[in-house]
């Protein structure tokens, strides 16, 4: 029986969905991001990961991956966010096809993609039919779900969509992870209570009172839109709620005088999204909150990437038994 399952990732980003998968057990073989920042932040974090900084669209041999048990991927959301114009996948962003050309070409005995709630709109009931179809062609069963981050144990609102797909002899071994097996999120207040009153701050303990809720979704910006801010209007309307200025990014915690609603530092933001401490972001603060910002929660990644994990080993332990 194989001792270690392996996973290849696309669009790795600052390594929210791989650090997940590294906690569900899964060893990396390659990961691939276009971002020279979080390709920095990953080999920072993880010097023995391999670290690909390749644009998909460009021609690279994926087959030297064929055979690797998961493929993973969080493949770029605008094409299906309902903050952005919706095109789908007529949006030359989208590289969610992409993703299936890869899995077509690697054969991993299982798949897991995330994106924007956007995705499960009915208006794009014909392009998931459309990746269920190549899918299926090649073997696999497609189960999608939409995800909340706060049910993870993560305090924050964050919905995703999961797509995962396994080979039909691991399919019936796969079950989503059970909410009810994790904590209630804490509020913002707890969670952030010690980095806010790091400088001393005279007014934490207020502040955490009144920053008595999960967080909103954090939002990252894209490349073209958007700089070092918690969102739009209605989100930072949402922060204000919370007592927290969403308008820019601190560089610091709050001083011991500090008069007003306090800003977040990027490692605010990275615990919010929960990453731990130790995981450090490269670039300066705009590229560090994007990087934050765009992120999926390795907690939410952990916890499918072992029910995956699970489904794939005791396939193994069946088919050694029968042996």
């Amino acid at each position: 029986m194989k001792s270690q399952l392996t996973s290849l990732e696309l669009c790795a980003g600052a390594g929210g969905q791989a650090l997940g998968l590294e906690m569900a057990g899964f060893d990396h073989v390659g990961l691939f991001e276009n971002d020279p920042h979080a390709c920095e932040t990953l080999r920072i974090n993880r010097p023995n990961w391999a670290v690909f900084e390749h644009d998909l669209f460009q021609n690279f041999d994926f087959s030297i991956f064929r055979g690797v048990d998961l493929l993973a991927g969080g493949l770029p959301c605008p094409p299906f966010s309902v903050a952005g114009k919706q095109l789908g996948e007529k949006d030359e962003r989208n590289l969610f096809t992409r993703g299936v050309e890869i899995a077509e070409v690697v054969q991993p005995r299982a798949i897991m993609f995330e994106n924007v709630r956007g995705m499960l709109d009915a208006s794009f009931e014909g392009y998931r039919d459309y990746i269920e179809v190549r899918l299926r062609k090649q073997g696999y069963k497609v189960y999608w779900k939409l995800l909340h981050a706060a049910d993870f144990g993560v305090p924050q609102l964050r919905p995703r969509v999961v797509m995962v797909a396994l080979k039909r002899a691991y399919a019936e071994m796969f079950s989503w992870p059970d909410d009810h097996d994790f904590k209630d999120a804490a509020s913002v207040g707890e969670v952030l209570f010690d980095l806010m009153a790091a400088n001393g701050w005279q007014g934490v303990e207020e502040w955490a009172q009144q920053a008595n809720r999960i967080a909103p979704t954090i939002v990252g910006g894209s490349k073209k839109h958007g700089g070092p801010d918690l969102g739009p209007t209605r989100a930072r309307k949402a922060w204000a709620e919370l007592g927290v200025e969403g308008r820019t990014i601190a560089e610091t915690a709050p001083a011991a005088d500090h008069d007003g609603m306090p800003r977040l530092t990027v490692q605010m933001v990275a615990r919010l999204q929960g990453f731990p401490d130790n995981w450090k972001f490269s670039g300066r603060k705009t590229n560090s909150y994007r990087q934050v910002g765009n992120a999926f929660p390795p907690p939410v990644a952990a916890a499918v990437g072992q029910k995956i994990f699970m489904a794939l080993a005791a396939h193994n332990v069946l088919q050694e038994a029968a042996e």
